[in-house]
Formats: structure tokens, sequence, C-alpha cells
């Protein structure tokens, strides 16, 4: 087999908070396949960085009072930590605020301007008075303007999948502060994507570099119509790069974020004495970027059109997977299935959650469901029950003694399982990683069945059949050893366990081919438990947290509705003008004697506008406690003369009668002679 030289990427994660279990399918799903491009024997290189420029970046470092720097360098351990923990192995983790980044913007930069390819636009931008600042799109939230989906951020859907401008979005909302941000203009820098329209169209759609659905989406949705200028800069104050020829204008995180898997790989060979040009140069190289459905535009559009400007190899593949559900839902931080990683590691064994996401990641865009009880016992089946299985009920017979040295007839198991290692192969290469772990659950089911058959447990227990029970043990600890040789892409910390055990660590696929003899097995050490489902509740119950970005959840009976339904005509717009609804407050309140059902008050507009009202809530609401409240009245209702008095207006209340009377209050700030519109 050639070998290959690869670069893999897996999307930068933003410095803006921890890396959660949905961030965890697509850093497990790209490790996994780099393990295994190693394992093959290729020259396969990982990296990645902290996405670090922006103005959320500002908001949070200044939040903690502390520069951007002390900021992005405190979530980037925070980040590393998380991801040590679950086995996943960069080269080289970076962060786009390096210096190699900035160096590779202003080469990038200078190309694109050769290229005549950036103008200038004035731009109208959402900018937020309050919180003073203009608003990056993942700060604005609003109603979708082609598929009208609500809460979606400012630069694209991710329902329908398109993308627009922060200024598209209907009723857009400041995450900032809450507030309406208007609308300003100023001078952007863009390039012009339309000019790469014939380029991206072709190599979009030639079948090698995108999954099959990707391409068509692409097609559909943008390539079928001119190409839209993208906006690669943003005006001060911006935490980033300033551009050198455009003072107090800087380049848009989306700019930068991908430079930085070049500023990576250039850290990389400056520590490593490799030739950076014969990565990112040579044709040769293949270059794998594995990215979230969400982030497709920026990945298949405008980042293979700047590396064709800028002369840098083009990606060989982009491999985009689905999003994480949990339980069918989106993860929730009130029901507590929006985990972050270090909390699972608090609970649980990583290893768990890499098998289970990779019996779920196939190559396509699905979305992979976490289903918790599914998760448990998956995990009990196949990894205790079935692979670890064959271990433990053998390798305590073999502490100290050797394998046989010649390998024992064992029915063809060895050399079927041998056969089965090019389709799994396969299907590791094609990000198939769910028919991988199938057919490795196969071949486990018939190295048990082998097992159970010959009973070395019994065969233990007479002494004239030593010789039976090291053939039999010999087979079943191959056969445990070439399924973890199968699965140590997904499980390395099993991997490595294994070759402790059998004192030859697992390093290269072909060693599956052919079985281990004559070596001494050594004192078989406890390698994973089975999951307590209590455990999994717990973690669930702890991380459940109030998150008031989330729409809550009500679940408001129809009954009243029910019981008073819809009944009075519709009137138009003139005429529920004509009613002059009024906050007032309540200066006076007494009992009226001769009434079963009114109180008396006094309304006050504000100044000396005073008015009398009858109400019928006597006897649900005491006098006293309405002295200073305020209320809604209608202030314009024909006066009406009754026994007591004259009723100048209306106190509005909510309820069905009876004691079910609820006097409607207006908000804090509302004054008295405000209209209710």
């Amino acid at each position: 087999m050639n070998q290959r030289r690869i670069l893999v990427t897996a999307a930068l994660p933003y410095a803006n908070g921890p890396i959660h279990m949905g961030h965890l399918v697509e850093y497990i799903q790209t490790d996994i396949w780099v393990r295994f491009q190693k394992l093959r024997g290729h020259n396969c290189t990982f990296v990645c960085a902290d996405d670090t420029h922006g103005t959320a970046i500002m908001i949070s470092a200044k939040k903690a009072g502390i520069s951007e720097e002390e900021w992005i360098e405190k979530i980037r351990q925070q980040h590393i930590e998380s991801f040590n923990g679950f086995d996943i192995q960069f080269d080289n983790y970076g962060s786009t605020n390096s210096p190699e980044n900035k160096e590779l913007c202003h080469q990038f930069w200078t190309k694109l301007k050769e290229a005549d390819i950036v103008i200038e636009k004035d731009v109208t931008q959402l900018y937020d008075c309050e919180a003073e600042t203009y608003l990056a799109d993942r700060f604005v939230h609003g109603t979708c303007p082609y598929c009208k989906s609500e809460n979606q951020y400012g630069d694209n859907c991710d329902k329908c999948g398109h993308t627009y401008s922060p200024t598209d979005l209907i009723d857009p909302v400041s995450t900032l502060s809450g507030s309406t941000p208007e609308i300003r203009t100023a001078a952007h820098l863009f390039v012009q994507l339309e000019k790469f329209h014939d380029f991206l169209n072709e190599w979009t759609q030639d079948g090698n570099h995108l999954q099959k659905e990707v391409a068509n989406y692409l097609k559909g949705h943008f390539l079928g119509e001119p190409l839209r200028d993208w906006d690669i800069s943003r005006p001060g104050p911006y935490f980033g790069f300033e551009i050198p020829d455009s003072p107090n204008n800087f380049w848009y995180v989306w700019f930068d974020a991908p430079i930085g898997y070049i500023a990576s790989t250039k850290q990389w060979c400056d520590k490593n004495n490799e030739n950076f040009d014969e990565i990112w140069k040579n044709p040769e190289t293949e270059i794998h970027h594995f990215i979230g459905k969400d982030i497709t535009y920026f990945h298949t559009l405008f980042w293979p059109a700047m590396l064709k400007t800028a002369e840098f190899n083009l990606p060989t593949k982009v491999h985009i997977h689905g999003f994480l559900t949990v339980g069918g839902e989106k993860m929730s931080k009130t029901k507590g299935t929006f985990i972050n990683a270090d909390m699972y590691r608090k609970h649980l064994n990583p290893a768990w959650l890499r098998y289970y996401y990779a019996s779920k990641l196939g190559s396509r865009l699905d979305d992979i469901d976490l289903n918790l009880d599914e998760f448990v016992n998956k995990i009990n089946s196949d990894l205790i029950g079935k692979v670890i299985n064959l271990a433990s009920r053998t390798a305590k017979f073999m502490k100290g003694e050797s394998l046989t040295a010649e390998y024992p007839d064992d029915g063809g198991l060895f050399e079927h399982a041998a056969k089965q290692g090019e389709q799994i192969a396969a299907s590791y290469e094609n990000c198939d990683y769910n028919s991988a772990m199938r057919e490795i659950m196969l071949l486990a089911d018939r190295a048990n069945k082998y097992v159970e058959d010959n009973a070395p447990w019994t065969l233990k227990k007479d002494p004239d059949r030593k010789n039976e029970l090291h053939q039999i043990c010999t087979v079943s600890l191959n056969l445990f050893r070439q399924l973890v040789i199968y699965l140590s892409p997904v499980l390395p910390e099993l991997a490595e366990q294994t070759g402790e055990l059998l004192g030859q660590p697992v390093e290269h696929w072909d060693e599956s081919q052919k079985p281990l003899l004559n070596i001494t097995v050594n004192k078989f050490k406890h390698m994973m438990k089975r999951i307590d489902s209590q455990k999994v509740e717990d973690m669930i119950e702890e991380s459940k947290v109030p998150d008031e970005t989330e729409a809550p959840q009500f679940n408001d009976s129809s009954e009243p509705l029910e019981k008073e339904p819809l009944e009075a005509e519709n009137c138009n717009f003139d005429e529920f003008m004509k009613i002059d609804l009024r906050v007032a407050r309540v200066v006076e309140a007494k009992e009226v004697e001769e009434s079963n059902k009114l109180l008396q008050l006094t309304l006050s507009l504000g100044g000396d506008n005073n008015f009398n009202v009858f109400a019928g809530i006597k006897g649900v609401y005491n006098p006293e406690d309405l002295l200073g409240k305020l209320v809604v009245c209608c202030a314009n209702l024909e006066p009406r003369k009754m026994r007591f008095g004259v009723s100048e207006g209306m106190v509005l209340a909510a309820g069905a009668g009876g004691k079910e009377i609820y006097i409607l209050n207006p908000d804090e700030g509302a004054k008295p002679g405000h209209r209710v519109h």
C-alpha cells in the first residue's frame, strides 16, 4: 500500500465557552478517522485551533475583567483539557490570534487585492445603542426572511440553510441587551465571489470533494443564481487583526478563522522541521476538512475561492456531519441534556461516548440521536458483554503462561475476521463508522460462541486438559486482540490495555492479519466497567440549569377558552381605536354597602384627572389591597347611571367570573395616563 500524505482539520471551536456533547460529535469523528489513517501506515497530521476573534470575545473578556488575550488563552487551555479527556489527539492545537495566522492573513489579502476582487461598499449594519457596539451576526436573533423560522441567528438559518445579512432578519433582537437594534451605515470590504462562479460550480459538482447531498444542496440553493459579494470586514471596536490598508477596519472572523487551519499547520511544521510547502502547496498532499452542516457555505464556496486565489491546495474532501439530538430533541439546559464535556467526564467513561458516536455516525449528513437508554444498553452489551468478555473469561487462566507456538484450529474464525478487515477499513475510510461497528460486533458474536462452546472454565478444573485449555485461550485472546485492532481508532485506551496484557502494542492495521504466538500473557487488569444507569441520571440532574435563551415550556389548559369561546364579531382597526384604554392608579377604594358585588373606586390618570368607577369585584379584592395599585381601565366608556351613583369607566379584568376575577396590571414602568396600545 502506498503511503498517503494527509492533512486533517476539524472546525475551530469558538473561544467563548466550554466544549459540549454536540461539539464532540465532530472531534470524535475526526479523531477516529485520523487514528485509522495512522494505523494504516499513512503520514497523517491532525491540526486544529481556537477561533478567537470577534465581538463576543470582547464582551466576554470585559465581563471577566481581563484582556481579550488572557480570556482566549484561558478558554484554549480548557478546550485542550476537554479534548485530552476524550482521547482526541491533535498534532498541533493553535489559535487564530497567533503571529503565524496574522502573517498568512496578510498573504491572502495581498493575493485577493492583486486579483482585483475586493471592493468597498456602504453597509447598513445593526447597532446596539445600549451595548454601544455593532452587532456580530451571532448577537442578533430574529425570524428568517426566507422560511420564516423564528429565533435564527443573524447570518444563516439552521432550518432552511440560507445565508443572509442580519439586517434582512424579521424583528431582529440584540442578544446582548434584548433591545431592538438600529441600522447604521459604514464602509465594508467585500470579495466578489461571483467571479468564481464557474470554478465553484465545477469544483463542487465533480463528485469528488463533497457528499452528493451537499453538492445538490449547493446547486439548488446558491449556484443556480449569482453569488453575492462576501463581506469580510468589520469596523472597530473589534477584537481581531486590523486590515493593513484600511485603518480601523478589521478582518471579519470568517476571513481569518479558516486561514487558522494553515497557521496551525505552519506551527506544526516549524516545531517538527517539516516542509510547509509540501503540505499546503504540493498537490500530492490530501487536505480533509471535517465540519458540521451549519458552516457548509463558508467551507464549500468562500474558502475554496480564497485558497485558489492565494495559490494554496484546495480541499480533497470536505466531510460534513449532522447535529446531535438527545432523546430525539435539541439539547436542553433546563432538561439537563445540554451536557458539557467535563460534566460527562465527571460521571462517565469517555470511551463509552466514543463508541456510541461511532455506532451512530454514517457518511451522510443525518443528525445522530443520543438515546440514553440505548447508550447504556449498547455499551453494556457490545463493549462489556461481547468484547471485554472475551479477554476477561480467558486471560485469567493464562497469567504468566505462553500462548501456543502454533495457532490452533479455530474453525476458520481468525481467517474469516482477517478477510473482513478490508471491508471494515473501507467503512472507516468512508466515515461509515456505524457499518464498521456492526461488522466488528458480528465478529465478536462468533468469537463469543467459540468460547461458550469450548467452556475454558470447565477445562481449567481438569489438569489433564491443560494443553487443550491453552489452545482455547490462545484462540480467544487472538480473536480478542483482532477485534481490538479493528476498534483501536475508536477505543485507543482499550488498545493500550490490550498491548499491556499481551506484551505487544497495537501499532498497525496489518497486525489483525496474523495471530500472536508463543508470547507470555501478563496479569489481566480491569479494562472497562458496565454503565450504572444511576450515574447517567446523576449527570443529567447535575447538568440542569435555568436557560434564559431557551423558550419556556407552557402547558396551558384550553378549558377557559372552551367555557367562553370566541363569539364576538370582528372589529376593524378604526373601531378598536375608539376604545381609549389607559393606565390608572386606584387612589380611593371602598365597599358599596347596598351591593353584594360592587366596590367603588376612584381612579387617577395623573394630576387632578380623577373619575369614579363601580367594579364588580367585591369578595375577590379587599378595598385596602387595591389602594395605590395601577390598573388598566377604559377611560372613554359612556357614563352609566346606577342606583349607587354614576360609573364613569371600567376596570379591565380576566377570568370566568364569580371568584375567578383577576384585575389586569400594567408592567413596571407604566404611569397613570399612559395609553394602552
